[in-house]
């Protein structure tokens, strides 16, 4: 059948790609025991509760709740299909598909294509036509390369009437798809016009690449108009989610070993050009929480070089206390000479000159008491005091003791004082902040465990409602695990008091007699989605898989109880409106049955 994937072809993906190294493309791991942890990427978390098990081959958060193998992973985070999900990891293996597969088209939101197909149109125009000279001319004079224009999918809107709606509307758009892409602006009347004219443009795309908006860089000198244009915030783009250049620079983040944060895209280029194909940027706004998450769950190696004037420098600091405050992070920080931005850099010193500034990043400590000593006048004696005791103030916040040592030692020698003087001024700072932060504890108690908006697991569907159940999940276990478990449940003639468990029980029955790879992992990929999470959360837990009769038997009584109390609590229901209504005989008939439950319950 088309776009039917054999089974053993599935199971041979399955088996050559390690779960740990997909992941890894999307989420920072870092190995605890025999797992690996990370932060969640699809809800914001404080504390990692994101849980890959290599040996299993299994993810599992236990925030949010959603969890499975390798394909279910792509499907939630790329919003794929299955089948889909199959080819993203068989190209990550270098598999190539069966030739009896046929592919079937993806099936692309309208808004993600109407952007897909405007990044191509802007780029044709860009390189090929008549009408793009006008932008290429710009492009030659900001020396981007056609390899660079390449790699950024960079275009150029014309300076002509609707030439981006006719082209769209030739493709068979609807005008009220193309009004909710942010593209087009609609006049009082309805009718539709180019956002974007005489702009070169930058596609703005999300974290698996796919374009969701667009930056407009003005060429003209008319100054009446804004240096940049952004995409007006859809369905599908939110500035302050976003980064520029997220989706490629993850990937080189895994070579280069860090993250580069820059103001503007011309600097990511400018970096991409000189070596840094690590370099993302915010949206054309100041540096948010959820761009911090995102990168946090990325690479906790963040280097951030921002414009070297004071705006930009100013940002920095911004910046820095942001992650700061978020903790985790092995922050740099590049401050250029003569106020120079990355892309004047670059273009001024070379390449070469500029790696060696983003080798040389300084240390968030040393850029905060860089900064506060320009505050002072350091050579009047009554403001180096104060410079002395502020340095002091900033160099106690940091929790590791080599660290204070390090900068105490340092600011000794550069204002020519003891550090002894200095260390005796760091442990009042010390008491005097363990002070605030226990009153701050005891008089503004915040100690409740992290919660979760349930909004954000909105697209969870069963997976997060599925209540734990252990008793049921142990025995779920052994009946999965053990042909000898699975008989002795089957003769005692005992049925899933859930309606779940009692599904999977039976799909599994079916599964074991119809396929020869009769691993849980290939299992999970042919039950329904809502059953899942049932078997992740067993499959997450550690449990023995020896057992005992003795075990078993003791699990089915307490299950048998429990459902007989709440059959029980039922019928106590029942009896009270019985007596409202005045109804003897009912009454009489549910006691009879409350009796026989609870001879049965012994």
């Amino acid at each position: 059948m088309a776009g039917r994937i054999p089974e053993d072809f599935i199971n041979e993906v399955r088996n050559n790609v390690n779960i740990v190294d997909v992941i890894s493309q999307y989420v920072s791991l870092e190995k605890k025991g025999k797992d690996y942890i990370g932060l969640c990427p699809f809800h914001q978390e404080k504390t990692p509760s994101f849980t890959v098990n290599e040996e299993k081959q299994f993810f599992k958060c236990f925030g949010c709740g959603k969890g499975g193998n390798v394909f279910k992973f792509l499907m939630y985070k790329d919003n794929l299909t299955f089948p889909e999900s199959v080819e993203q990891v068989a190209n990550f293996a270098h598999i190539p598909m069966p030739s009896s597969y046929v592919q079937t088209p993806v099936q692309m939101s309208p808004l993600l294509k109407i952007h897909q197909d405007a990044t191509s149109f802007y780029h044709h125009v860009l390189l090929t036509t008549q009408a793009g000279e006008r932008g290429m001319k710009y492009a030659r004079e900001r020396e981007l390369s056609e390899e660079l224009l390449d790699h950024f999918q960079i275009g150029y809107a014309p300076n002509s009437e609707n030439v981006l709606l006719t082209y769209l509307r030739g493709k068979g758009y609807s005008d009220d798809n193309l009004a909710k892409s942010g593209l087009f602006i609609q006049s009082k009347d309805g009718r539709l016009f180019d956002r974007f004219r005489d702009r070169l443009m930058f596609p703005l795309g999300d974290e698996s690449g796919k374009v969701i908006g667009f930056s407009g860089r003005r060429i003209s000198q008319d100054k009446t108009e804004a240096k940049y244009m952004n995409s007006p915030e859809t369905e599908i783009f939110t500035k302050s989610k976003a980064l520029f250049h997220f989706s490629e620079a993850k990937k080189a983040a895994r070579r280069e070993g860090h993250l580069v944060l820059y103001e503007g895209y011309m600097d990511v280029i400018s970096a991409y050009k000189a070596g840094v194909h690590s370099g993302i940027a915010s949206m054309g706004t100041s540096l948010t929480d959820q761009q911090v998450y995102m990168l946090k769950r990325t690479s906790r190696n963040i280097i951030v070089n921002y414009d070297g004037d004071d705006p930009g420098v100013h940002a920095e600091e911004r910046a820095a206390k942001m992650f700061q405050q978020a903790g985790g992070f092995n922050l740099g920080i590049v401050v250029l000479p003569e106020k120079l931005d990355p892309d004047e850099y670059v273009k001024k010193y070379g390449a070469e000159k500029y790696l060696e500034e983003v080798k040389g990043a300084l240390s968030p400590t040393d850029f905060f008491l860089k900064r506060l000593a320009k505050k002072y006048n350091l050579k009047n004696d009554r403001e180096r005091i104060t410079f002395l005791s502020e340095a002091v103030k900033q160099i106690a916040q940091l929790s590791n003791p080599v660290e204070q040592d390090l900068y105490i030692d340092k600011l000794a020698k550069q204002q020519g004082v003891s550090k002894d003087s200095l260390k005796i001024n760091l442990m009042r700072e010390r008491r005097r902040l363990f002070r605030a932060n226990r009153n701050k504890g005891r008089y503004q108690p915040n100690n409740r465990k992290e919660t979760t908006n349930p909004a954000e697991f909105e697209d969870n569907q069963d997976t997060v409602q599925q209540k734990y159940d252990s008793a049921q999940t142990r025995l779920l276990y052994l009946f999965m695990h053990s042909e000898q478990a699975r008989d002795y449940i089957l003769e005692q003639h005992f049925l899933f008091p859930d309606q779940g468990y009692a599904q999977i029980a039976e799909l599994w029955l079916k599964f074991i007699q119809t396929h020869e790879e009769t691993t849980i992992n290939s299992f999970l990929d042919f039950i329904p989605e809502q059953l899942q999470g049932i078997i992740v959360n067993a499959e997450m837990r550690e449990m023995p898989q020896n057992f005992s009769g003795r075990e078993i038997d003791e699990i089915i009584s307490s299950l048998k109880k429990r459902d007989i109390n709440s059959q029980l609590n039922k019928l106590k229901n029942k009896i009270e409106d019985a007596e409202r209504r005045n109804d003897n005989q009912e009454i009489l008939n549910l006691t009879q049955k409350i009796l026989q439950l609870k001879r049965i319950k012994g």
